[in-house]
């Protein structure tokens, strides 16, 4: 117990005296966060504050390596696995310093995450069953490594994704660490405890400059590098436990950061953006938006992941089906949680999905009637030939009407015009676009205008879908060969009409 505590003590001591020497540096190299629209600091930052839970981590950690005591037996026989997960923390640490001083795109943060994860895997740190109870076990043979990797990258990003406000991050981190070490503990497992209560040292002492108002800010490294840790040890921790409990608290504890990564990620996957694209919804900003003040949001996060550690506590004592009754509640008071705070609404998820499930459905609609008259407009070769490809692209693309415009020899105004079936549409009922189109022969050479294509759809479609199809005829266009269409070859498609087409000739509608 004297070493825990010395390993606490010793990481908290260091991170308090190397901190104010990294935001020292920091301003003189300009690794400062400047205020922008989705942050909510008002002046310059330091964000390389990594440095203050990396250091002290490891200056505590290695030295138990040479400790002539149980633990630092423990930790020799343990050496290749705790060498690797520092190691690979170390190098994650690098990648999101690199990223905090240069830039990195986020798929190349998480190609390093996965690559970092893989190499703890292989050492052993996987998860290779999922204890629900004493007599239910399932055994994940293969799939334990995507899993594991699933599991390891996906919380690194969850605690990034959360370190949006002052001391946010830092502090659900270290009950995280708290709650891992106390699990170590309590399995008997001395490597892990000692390696979470150095990271829980470093946290506490960063969290006397990081909390609000921040002097610092962990960055990209040190988030990264702390969900990494806690990701990698959870696993490991998991192993030596028999129950969901060795899996199950860590997920409650980084409660807040899972379901906001999550729930992010479903937020922009409906909004048809990149799920790595950035955005002002996360659970911390949704209460900052009802009026609450930074430190108060940030003590409402503490205060519900201590409760949810709190509840979940019971699980270590509890057994089979009441361990998962615990568990399945406590998730549910999380949702209930972010279900009042607005980051997420069933109905509008669900509207949402639907809206999706049609656009997606009108593309594919779209894509498909423009490339069944592809082939057909790149051979065309005669007037003719060409507008029946048009008023068959009109058609399946669910134009209103088509037009093609000219001027006759005397100088009069014609029209060769496609309409869909049915009643004649409105004008006021339809998005109207004009389409000059300059190919061989639009035009006598006498200044008269070129030959016009006019595409009308339907007002009451959405927009996206309407530009959609316009520029999918543009490329229809586009991609026609050289065609002569003066007045004398335009006034030989009256007439002129495929199975389920109609022509006329005739004042635009």
């Amino acid at each position: 117990m004297r070493t825990y505590l010395v390993v606490y003590l010793g990481t908290t001591f260091l991170a308090l005296v190397i901190t104010p020497v990294v935001i020292w540096l920091a301003h003189r190299i300009g690794a400062v966060d400047l205020p922008d629209a989705r942050r909510v600091h008002s002046g310059p930052i330091p964000r390389i504050g990594g440095f203050s839970l990396l250091l002290p981590t490891l200056c505590i950690v290695l030295p138990v390596l040479f400790h002539a005591n149980a633990i630092g037996e423990a930790f020799r026989l343990a050496r290749s696995h705790i060498l690797v997960l520092l190691g690979a923390a170390t190098f994650i640490f690098a990648v999101g310093l690199y990223d905090d001083l240069r830039g990195l795109r986020a798929r190349t943060k998480l190609a390093a995450q996965l690559l970092a994860a893989a190499a703890v895997c292989t050492f052993g740190a996987r998860i290779t069953s999922l204890n629900i109870a004493d007599s239910l076990s399932l055994r994940l043979g293969l799939l334990s490594w995507p899993i594991t990797l699933l599991w390891i990258a996906g919380i690194t990003n969850a605690v990034n994704l959360i370190d949006g406000l002052d001391g946010l991050a830092a502090g659900i981190s270290a009950v995280a660490c708290g709650t891992i070490a106390v699990l170590a503990v309590y399995g008997h497992d001395p490597v892990m405890a000692v390696l979470m209560l150095a990271l829980l040292g470093s946290l506490s002492g960063f969290l006397f400059y990081n909390f609000n108002p921040a002097r610092i800010f962990m960055g990209d490294g040190g988030s990264l590098f702390v969900g990494f840790t806690i990701a990698a040890s959870s696993v490991l921790c998991a192993n030596k436990s028999h129950t969901l409990v060795g899996l199950g608290l860590p997920f409650l504890a980084l409660g807040i950061p899972i379901f906001d990564t999550m729930f992010s990620m479903l937020r922009r996957f409906l909004e048809r953006r990149s799920i790595f694209s950035p955005d002002r919804s996360h659970f911390h900003h949704k209460l900052l938006d009802l009026g609450l003040r930074q430190r108060h949001v940030v003590l409402i996060a503490y205060l519900v992941t201590v409760a949810c550690v709190g509840f979940g506590m019971f699980m270590m004592v509890a057994r089979d089906v009441m361990g998962v009754l615990i568990f399945a509640c406590i998730v549910l008071l999380l949702l209930l949680v972010f279900r009042a705070v607005g980051t997420v609404r069933l109905r509008a998820t669900l509207a949402g999905l639907k809206q999706k499930y049609t656009a997606t459905r009108e593309v594919k609609q779209e894509l498909r009637a423009f490339e069944e008259v592809q082939l057909r407009v790149r051979r065309a070769r005669t007037t003719e030939e060409f507008w029946r490809s048009m008023c068959e692209a009109a058609s399946g693309m669910n134009f209103l009407w088509l037009s093609l415009a000219y001027e006759d020899h005397e100088g009069c105004e014609q029209t060769v015009v496609w309409r869909a079936s049915g009643p004649p549409p409105h004008v006021h009922d339809a998005i109207i676009t004009q389409i000059p189109f300059r190919r061989s022969g639009n035009g006598n050479g006498n200044g008269r205008p070129p030959v016009r294509l006019e595409v009308a759809i339907a007002a009451t479609d959405s927009l996206e879908s309407v530009g959609r199809r316009t520029s999918l005829f543009g490329r229809l266009l586009d991609e026609s060969p050289p065609i002569q269409l003066d007045a004398e070859s335009i006034t030989r498609l009256t007439g002129v009409a495929g199975p389920l087409l109609a022509h006329d000739v005739s004042p635009a509608p």
